[in-house]
């Protein structure tokens, strides 16, 4: 994981590091495979395993590869990457038989190779041998994982090609076109980026649109050069070159809008050999679509606000506030439980939010001056604006509130999710990266309404917003792990999902005896996340992102 200072953090700051997630993209070729087919050579096809707790899970697995010992695969596998871990990773390589899909037979295993992600990171390009059952090697094979990271400001780009009047190189029917394209890296070497579907029996083809990542394809480099290859297909794996063309991402981002782009597909040995040799067809290039992905930092740099609400447990489960085993005991040398996570999150979030001003609200307690019960009441008691000055403000608010109140109960939340959830509502309305919402929750007790919270929580996910539990005191918040997504994906009471994990929980009894700051650092963690996912959701890119100068500390992490 790179990771991305929060705060002023020049010099090493007692503010937590939030960490931004690194994704890095796998290619898989073989060479020399074993022949398990009598009539035809080995059909292969790659699965990739990770180890969890001991066990090897199937991540993902790629295409088959007809009729091919040296297969070189199409299918990028993405893992996430985390520096801190050894993530250990099994490449299995299996003949497929038909539509019965990959077996994993003993007969149909070509071989297997461990490795970690952090060895295929550090050397960029790994070959291994592979080995059969028992340490076997299977015979001279040989299996090759080149790895790139995909970087903070990397996007996507969407291409959609056609040809026309491409050369037939079948006797009985028309060609069964498919197109390959290559990245042509610093060594000269070349690296498959894309094979398109096959369309069968047409001079013409239209392929399918297809994304590749702006890094697979060009290494981020407009002017890097790209080889196009169009083949006829080949139920043996012997497939018949039709052409060929060399271009740019430069050259092919004229395909903007539209505008089409368009090469010869040009077979060399014909243009020697034939005089009036104009090409051997045409390829389109009838669409192209630029995606961006953006980091935490683009949107913050961009301008996003973090807002920041605090919405403290009044119940009387916490105890009398006069007394000293209450959890809501004013100590003048001590702050209680309360405080110290108040404090701890929010003066990290107080540096991403221009105003500094926080909404600071109240729930469980009879309140002045009727002494109804409310589950979303201001604690500075202005119902008009229930922001605080800064971090210091909803302290002072919290303990002059106290005394005027009465804990009583029951754990409502959803009445807190629900409102703040109408303001991101509002924001979202604009349709741009400006403020986004995190909501920290702190209770001394599993929530009554679960129900509802349950509801809440899945409306939520929509909108530009995250929700920071902290469970304070030694009550069982067994139930409480539910709401964090992290076991299993939340649902509503309906079986509706959450369209992206917002709730982080916390026990604070765990971070007793720690600094503040480790307390701010595992809330914080997912935060940066789930801004970005909100906001790739959303397709909203950063608002007006900065130009870079020269002595910016603040680029994007790499």
């Amino acid at each position: 994981r790179a990771t991305a200072a929060m705060g002023e953090a020049p010099e090493p700051s007692p503010q937590a590091s939030l960490a931004v997630l690194s994704k890095v993209e796998l290619r898989v070729s073989c060479k020399h495979l074993l022949d398990r087919d009598t009539l035809n050579k080995s059909d292969p096809c790659v699965l990739l395993l990770m180890q969890s707790q001991g066990q090897w899970m199937e991540v993902d697995r790629s295409e088959v590869i007809k009729s091919n010992l040296n297969p070189v695969f199409a299918k990028i596998f993405t893992v996430d990457y985390y520096f801190e871990e050894v993530q250990k990773l099994r490449f299995e390589v299996y003949d497929s038989h038909g539509h019965a899909g990959v077996g994993t037979h003993d007969d149909d295993f070509l071989g297997g190779m461990e490795c970690t992600v952090g060895q295929i990171v550090a050397q960029k390009r790994v070959t291994k041998p592979l080995f059969l059952k028992y340490g076997k090697f299977a015979g001279k094979s040989t299996i090759t994982v080149i790895s790139e990271e995909i970087s903070g400001n990397n996007g996507y780009v969407e291409l959609a090609f056609r040809a026309k009047k491409l050369d037939d190189k079948d006797l009985f029917s028309k060609s069964d076109p498919f197109l390959e394209i290559y990245r042509i890296d610093d060594d000269r070497s070349e690296q498959l980026v894309y094979r398109t579907e096959v369309v069968k029996n047409n001079l013409s083809p239209i392929w399918e649109p297809f994304k590749v990542s702006l890094n697979s394809l060009c290494s981020c480099e407009e002017k890097r050069k790209l080889r196009c290859v169009v083949w006829d297909y080949d139920s043996r794996g012997k497939h018949d070159f039709i052409g060929e063309f060399f271009t740019t991402f430069e050259e092919m981002q004229k395909a903007m809008g539209e505008n089409k782009v368009q090469w010869d597909c040009m077979n060399p040995k014909y243009k020697i050999k034939k005089r009036n040799y104009k090409n051997s067809g045409v390829v389109v290039l009838l669409d192209l679509k630029i995606h961006r992905v953006y980091s935490f930092l683009d949107y913050i740099m961009g301008g996003c606000q973090i807002h920041f609400t605090v919405a403290i447990d009044f119940t009387a489960s916490n105890g009398d506030p006069r007394n000293s085993c209450s959890l809501h005991y004013i100590n003048p040398y001590q702050p209680n439980e309360y405080l110290k996570a108040l404090v701890a999150v929010g003066e990290i979030c107080q540096d991403y939010d221009s105003d500094k001003k926080f909404s600071a609200l109240g729930f469980g307690a009879r309140i002045p001056p009727k002494y109804e019960v409310s589950h979303d009441f201001a604690i500075n008691f202005n119902p008009d604006n229930d922001e605080c000055e800064g971090i210091q403000g909803v302290v002072e608010s919290y303990q002059s509130c106290l005394p005027k109140i009465q804990l009583y109960g029951p754990t409502n939340v959803a009445p807190i999710i629900s409102k703040v959830a109408r303001v991101a509502a509002d924001e979202e309305r604009t349709k741009e990266a400006s403020q986004y919402f995190i909501l920290l929750i702190l209770t001394d007790g599993v929530v009554t309404d679960m129900a509802d919270t349950r509801e809440a929580i899945v409306r939520a996910s929509y909108l530009p917003m995250s929700i920071i539990i902290v469970g304070v005191g030694n009550a069982d918040f067994t139930d409480m792990q539910i709401l964090d997504g992290d076991d299993g994906i939340l649902r509503s009471p309906k079986g509706e999902p959450v369209l992206r994990d917002i709730v982080q929980f916390v026990p604070f009894r765990e971070f007793k005896n720690a600094s503040p700051t480790a307390l701010a650092k595992c809330v914080l963690a997912e935060v940066p996340k789930q801004v970005v996912e909100y906001y790739s959701y959303k397709a909203f890119p950063p608002r007006c992102p900065q130009p870079e100068t020269p002595d910016s500390n603040l680029s994007s992490p790499q």
